[in-house]
Parts: structure tokens; sequence; C-alpha cells
């Protein structure tokens, strides 16, 4: 698993050993970003930016919302994301999340929360531009997760957040969203939202 674009591009991420945590794949991860740089039905890319190469998330603040590796997280910041706050609970997920972090050398932009979606506190710095949720498949987390983000404020009106789903799953946001795009990746229905 690399780091597909910007400043930290081909450097190698760790993941743990197992089958708890299961990483955006690299394929995923390009696609992804590619929408979100070059725009999508009234998304006319982060902050406005369209970029050429993909490779520029222009300053935006990030929360990686089960985020495991990190894969996602480090992927925006190594594209030119201010900030990203992890959320995750697992051990193993968090050492090795804190070492991707330590090898790119991005523990001054990084945030690690440790709290289950469900308790999840405010935002430290306000809210944010960009969300990614890759909950386990099939327990509707990422709706309980996106009701308590809204809740406790992690966002204004225009950010984004990307939720991954399995294929065949039924995902629904909550009211204060416009989906936007959905694509099949894989095994992994992505869905872009926007907060209104």
């Amino acid at each position: 698993m690399r780091i597909v674009a910007g400043k930290h591009k081909g450097k190698t991420l760790e993941a743990p050993n197992g089958r708890i945590t299961r990483p955006t794949s690299d394929r995923a991860r390009e696609t992804i970003f590619n929408i979100l740089a070059h725009g999508i039905n009234g998304i006319n890319g982060i902050n406005g930016i369209k970029d050429i190469d993909g490779a520029s998330l222009n300053d935006a603040r990030v929360v990686d919302v089960f985020a495991g590796t990190g894969a996602l997280g480090l992927e925006a910041i190594s594209r030119g994301a201010k900030s990203c706050v992890f959320i995750e609970t697992g051990r193993a997920a968090i050492a090795t999340l804190k070492n991707n972090i330590s090898t790119l050398g991005e523990n001054d932009a990084t945030t690690i929360i440790s709290s289950p979606a469900e308790r999840t506190p405010p935002p430290p710095g306000g809210p944010v531009d960009v969300a990614f949720l890759d909950a386990p498949y099939g327990k509707g987390l990422s709706q309980i997760a996106l009701e308590r983000l809204v809740l406790k404020g992690w966002f204004k009106p225009g950010s984004i957040a990307i939720v991954e789903v399995g294929k065949d799953e039924e995902f629904t946001p909550p009211a204060e969203f416009e989906t936007i795009k959905e694509k099949t990746i894989g095994a992994a229905k992505t869905v872009f939202i926007k907060f209104a």
C-alpha cells in the first residue's frame, strides 16, 4: 500500500496483521481523490480548485473516521491538506497509524482521537472541509458516525463527506446532506455527499 500522489508519492504505508482492518486500495484512493480534485456534479473541486495532476487539496481540513491505517487522511495530506484528524478505536490500527504518520513526518499536521464513532467529541480547531468514512461494512456505522459528527459541529456548509460501504449495502445519509455522486469501485460503493 502506497501514497498515490503529492509530496509523499510512492511512500509505503504499513497495515496491521489480520483481517480486522481493511485498508482502502491504492486504486480506490486514486479514484476518490481524482473525483475530489476535478469536481463532480456541483462540486467544483475542494475549495473551488480544479487540479491538473490530482495532487492538491488546497489547505483543506480533513477528518478520517474509522481511520485504520490512515491511508485516506495521509493521502489527503500528501495532496496538500493542511491537517487531518484520525478517529479510530482499534489498538493495533492506532499503533500502525502512528507509525505511518511518523514515517511520513506528519506528526504536526495530525491528531488522533481514540473514540467510538457514536461518542466522537467536537472537532479540534473547528469544522472540516472533507470527511472520509470507511466503516466496517454492513453495520450501519457510517450513518451513526455522520449523525454524531453533525451534532458535534464537524461540518460547515459545503463540506464534503466520502462514505465507503459494501457495493450492495444500503446507505442513507442524514437529512443535512445531499448525495452528489455514487461510484462502485471493486467490492465497495463510494458515496459523495455535501453538507447543506
